[in-house]
């Protein structure tokens, strides 16, 4: 039995692991169980850190998941990064209620994005909580929410995030590769919101306004059947809307935008009571007054649904429910729901440059706290990287000087497409990794003001095309290979201290400039020396010749004629072994030393 209990346990565990239900109430560090709809929230302390908390100060009650927000007052987007499962099928919702927090009663626009899709431009409302509801398949194993400024001195802010996982069945008939964004969720004869506690996807469900248009029907069935991919709570079968006879429609607000756009509806019934031999109620959709579905019979204490796809409409589009004409009964409806459908979702950045940025952000503290898709969508990109265009864009600049780096420089060679890598003024250690001479597009790199050490690889001294700085890195060797690392002494000396707070020294750079011109100096001095000494010698040898009757044979003391030759020979080696250096100086540079839709809960038209 206990091993029984443990393996329970134990799958429990692995489904809430691969489970991506989440509620988080953003600006608020408690967690807590919301009486409402028995929803457990948390704060998000564990998904972001940047932007500012705020709780709300009203006089009337708030949702408690509303009562604090976070807002952003810099960087072009802010992000929350949220585990999943790839491939998966999820709803992910986003709460804003504005509450004057600021005092301006001037509520902000701003743009709301998922995975590297923009989503909409959020327009907040003085005193309404708005959401917005989307539902698409994940193509990675992380989920971002993310917002951005579209407008001067309109700082984005958020209360709220859901995410729920769905059954992959579910609204089935949607292509996988693009969103449903939500326009409408209402329950036709409910008094109340029907969510988590009616509805195991926590969908929610507003109830709509009759205005004694319609006659609200409850059904003689306590326990409704339903068996549809969708899984429609039944609690939205208990109560319908009916028109008075045969020949009313119902009409069926959508809230669609005023442009056309494709749409995606799912329209929900059940027959509410039995009917006997002389009754029947057949159903029709149309579609701006034309038939545009086969008569469809409700079936007493069973869910029927009908779902409308592959089709573009705007809010001029008239949707309507009509009794057919061997009806004798009028036409009612339990449910609907109304979806635009999204471009084509993207695959995000380069799937190696975010791999790359990974590791950076694996190693630097600094910079895990920025999420989302690195560079999508444009031009939201990290504020630190620069883009190509594209559907699946390359990173190609990085910019981290000043950034506040400390520690070793990870591997991220996986970014090909680099062509400028700028870390000056960080605290970097260690030695300069080779692989950054060999990322094929690098053409600027600037390492200084670090405490980097030991030589610079072949791979980037040898690099033509590459502008390299490493000014101010005060134990790196920069003169060449057979230079050796040159230190300061800098105890108890007051020594002058960097920015960074790192003693500095230009020891190195004056070594690698003063040692080959003394070098200089003392070569040609000495050849000088050497040619003055061998004319000399050939003005003595000259006389000696005249007196011995020109015989062209060597005269004078032997050992002086071989101390003359290895002379000649060692200046002439020197001369050479010179040429040869400044020839290898000149074949490889040197460093440079630079220094619409709208979701409201109050709403149910």
């Amino acid at each position: 039995m206990a091993t029984y209990l443990l393996l329970l346990i134990i799958a429990a565990s692995a489904f809430s692991t691969l489970n991506a239900d989440v509620s988080i109430d953003c600006g608020s560090s408690e967690s807590y169980s919301s009486d409402d709809y028995s929803i457990g929230w948390v704060g998000d302390d564990l998904y972001i850190q940047h932007g500012e908390s705020v709780e709300l100060q009203s006089s009337k009650p708030i949702y408690q998941p509303m009562a604090t927000l976070r807002v952003f007052t810099d960087r072009k987007k802010n992000c929350y990064n949220i585990d999943s499962e790839k491939g998966s099928k999820v709803l992910v919702r986003a709460y804003f209620f504005y509450g004057n927090y600021d005092g301006k009663s001037s509520p902000p626009k701003f743009d709301l994005h998922f995975d590297g899709n923009h989503w909409i431009t959020v327009e907040t409302s003085a005193d309404q909580l708005v959401y917005y509801e989307a539902i698409y398949v994940t193509k990675t194993d992380t989920i971002s929410v993310c917002v951005a400024q579209t407008f001067p001195n309109m700082f984005p802010f958020i209360s709220a995030i859901e995410v729920r996982d769905l059954d992959s069945k579910m609204y089935g008939y949607s292509d996988s590769n693009r969103a449903l964004m939500l326009r409408r969720r209402v329950a036709y004869g409910t008094k109340a919101i029907v969510r988590s506690t009616d509805d195991f996807y926590d969908r929610i469900w507003v109830p709509a306004v009759n205005g004694d248009y319609f006659t609200v029907l409850t059904s003689d069935e306590t326990f409704i059947e339903v068996s549809l991919d969708d899984s429609p709570p039944r609690a939205l079968f208990q109560n319908a809307f009916a028109t008075g006879n045969t020949s009313t429609f119902i009409q069926l607000g959508t809230n669609l935008p005023t442009t056309k756009v494709p749409v995606y509806m799912n329209i929900y019934y059940s027959e509410a009571s039995v009917l006997d031999s002389t009754q029947k109620r057949s159903l029709q959709l149309l579609v701006d007054g034309k038939i545009n579905s086969k008569p469809f019979i409700p079936v007493y204490g069973t869910a029927g649904e009908i779902t409308l796809y592959n089709l573009t409409a705007n809010s001029d589009t008239t949707f309507s429910l009509a009794a057919s004409p061997d009806s004798t009964l009028p036409p009612l409806i339990n449910a609907l729901e109304v979806f635009t459908v999204s471009d084509e979702l993207t695959d995000g950045t380069n799937s190696d440059d975010v791999e790359g940025l990974a590791s950076l952000q694996d190693e630097f503290d600094v910079l895990k706290d920025w999420g989302g898709d690195p560079c999508l969508p444009s031009p939201y990109s990290w504020d630190w990287i620069n883009c190509t265009s594209g559907s699946t864009p390359r990173v190609t600049a990085l910019h981290l000087g000043s950034f506040g780096l400390s520690g070793f420089l990870p591997d991220f060679s996986s970014m090909t497409s680099l062509e400028i890598i700028d870390l000056h003024n960080n605290s970097l250690i260690g030695s300069i990794p080779e692989f950054l001479g060999t990322l094929p597009n690098l053409k600027q790199l600037n390492l200084a003001g670090n405490d980097l050490s030991g030589t610079i690889p072949s791979s980037i001294s040898k690099n033509k095309k590459l502008k390299l700085t490493v000014i101010d890195n005060p134990n790196l060797c920069v003169s060449g290979k057979s230079c050796k690392t040159a230190s300061v002494d800098t105890s108890g000396s007051g020594g002058s201290s960097s920015s960074g707070g790192r003693k500095k020294s230009k020891l190195p750079v004056i070594l690698g400039t003063t040692i080959p011109i003394f070098v200089l100096v003392w070569v040609v001095g000495g050849v000088c020396a050497v040619l003055h000494h061998k004319r000399k010698s050939a003005a003595i040898a000259a006389g000696n010749v005249g007196q011995a009757g020109g015989a062209n044979k060597p005269s004078g003391n032997p050992q002086a004629a071989q101390t003359q030759m290895a002379a000649n020979n060692m200046a002439q080696n020197v001369v050479n072994d010179f040429i040869m250096n400044v020839h290898e100086q000149q074949s490889a540079p040197e460093p440079v030393y630079n220094d619409d839709q709208q979701n409201h809960l109050e709403e149910g038209n």
